[in-house]
């Protein structure tokens, strides 16, 4: 089978029309077209079925997409293998969240330059799901994402993750609000009254909020909803609401921490790539620097 072809069904069965792989991928419908067409040949088996006005993949055509995973990234792992002791040189794509590129990404930039120059980085802030997107659609070559210990993400199999660091998270409060001692449930349950600030375009703290919410016994009432911590800072010293907040992010006057403890809620950052890809000089080389930086 061709390899080039089991790209495309592959690329076909994640974005779903042969007009959305011609833009992603930089070919026309008709070649696209033309070699599943071919690849159908080639297994002897039709990969297309009509639906509607499109296509879709067949039964047969979905479990070979699901082979070409796995053999895509031991295609990956060979050419890389031919020549392991070459430098690493080339370009690599990244795209991560905010404080993954302040905290992680950017204090290993000094070292790849002194010591592999040839090594460039092109580098793209995203939130999460616009990473993962653009990571599945081989847009970027690495992506740093985040989730947590109570709202875990679910990777695609094509994906591999390297674990970077963990960072404990309390609830930021007004500092006027009365003291609250005890466990997670018992300070949660005291601003069950409360507005809520969550994240704008990632949904893993909403759901670290409604499962701490839920373990308290009330139903959060989000009514804000921001995409930078400092903005989250700003609305909460506003009166407009408390909300999750890194226990090292630095605070202001009018903010107050509570610690949240059994449960403790923790980010996790990781580093994804496509499997089959980590055995690329350069890639590697980032993924070993990241990997050894402590934040």
């Amino acid at each position: 089978m061709d390899v080039r072809r089991l790209e495309l069904l592959l690329a076909l069965s994640r974005l779903g029309s042969m007009h959305a792989v011609s833009e992603v991928l930089g070919v026309t419908t008709s070649t696209v077209s033309q070699q599943i067409a071919a690849l159908a040949k080639e297994v002897g088996t039709p990969m297309l079925e009509p639906d509607g006005r499109r296509v879709r993949l067949t039964p047969a055509g979905r479990r070979l997409a699901g082979h070409a995973v796995q053999i895509l990234a031991a295609h990956e792992a060979a050419r890389a293998d031919l020549d392991p002791s070459a430098e690493p040189a080339g370009t690599v794509r990244v795209a991560a969240f905010h404080t993954a590129i302040s905290d992680t990404l950017l204090p290993v930039v000094h070292r790849l330059r002194q010591e592999c120059p040839a090594v460039r980085l092109e580098i793209q802030e995203q939130e999460p799901p616009e990473a993962l997107a653009m990571l599945e659609r081989d847009q970027v070559d690495l992506a740093l994402i985040y989730d947590y210990n109570l709202a875990p993400a679910t990777l695609d199999a094509s994906l591999e993750a390297t674990p970077l660091w963990e960072s404990s998270w309390g609830l930021a409060v007004p500092s006027r609000s009365r003291r609250t001692s005890g466990t997670t449930v018992d300070v949660v349950a005291a601003f069950a009254a409360s507005d809520w600030i969550v994240n704008s375009r990632h949904l893993a703290d909403e759901q670290v909020v409604r499962t701490l919410a839920a373990l308290a016994g009330f139903e959060p009432r989000i009514t804000q909803r921001a995409d930078s911590l400092a903005l989250v800072q700003d609305m909460i010293t506003a009166g407009l609401g408390v909300g999750l907040m890194p226990a090292s992010y630095p605070k202001t006057t009018g903010i107050s921490l509570r610690r949240l403890r059994t449960p403790e809620p923790r980010m996790r950052a990781h580093a994804l790539t496509r499997r089959g890809r980590t055995s690329w000089p350069p890639l590697s080389l980032l993924r070993s620097f990241l990997s050894a930086h402590k934040r």
